[in-house]
């Protein structure tokens, strides 16, 4: 597979805009690629990486910030969207995405919202919905593996956050909700 330039947001922590040499550090640990900025106090770096997958450049470059020295809190897209963002993303009308979701367009059986379910304005899974899209043959199948990719390193790095944050209540939250085994056996088959 050849490689192709991917376009995307890391969001860091570790790091703020009074730490002298840090972008140097980010250079030489590899993010040549990448212009650091911050916003209301938060550093994030933009990439255009050449890579065979915006997985593999996502992974290189998060393991190039962190031999830099600092953290990567989340690759900047968010999993919920709306019914607007959904239009946006596929690029169709709103109306046409509120006729998917209702059933009066397509093939039915649009995910159901995820969040703010009782609010007027519902948010989806993108992972869930690209999944349906794909199915319906309304985008390509990288376009799919893209969503998931994303939702995976995001729910990964997530964790990683709560980890280092309150080790304690994620370790109670896992073994109260996870037969902690069988969920390491399983991921591990995979």
């Amino acid at each position: 597979m050849m490689s192709q330039e991917f376009d995307f947001t890391l969001v860091l922590s570790g790091l703020s805009e009074s730490d002298i040499g840090a972008e140097d550090k980010l250079f030489e640990a590899g993010c040549d690629d990448a212009t650091l900025s911050f916003r209301s106090g938060r550093p994030y770096l933009t990439f255009s990486r050449q890579e065979r997958s915006l997985r593999d450049a996502i992974l290189s470059a998060i393991n190039n910030v962190r031999s830099a020295g600092f953290d990567v809190l989340r690759v900047d897209v968010c999993d919920l969207v709306s019914q607007s963002d959904i239009a946006r993303r596929i690029a169709r009308s709103r109306q046409n995405v509120s006729q998917y979701i209702l059933g009066q367009r397509g093939s039915g059986g649009f995910p159901p919202p995820a969040c703010n379910i009782t609010d007027e304005h519902p948010l989806y899974y993108w992972c869930e919905v690209a999944h349906w899209l794909y199915d319906n043959d309304m985008i390509r199948k990288d376009v799919l593996d893209e969503a998931v990719d994303v939702a995976v390193v995001n729910a990964v790095l997530e964790m990683n956050y709560h980890k280092q944050l309150t080790p304690e209540k994620l370790r109670e939250v896992i073994c109260a909700l996870v037969d902690h085994g069988a969920f390491l056996a399983e991921s591990s088959r995979q």
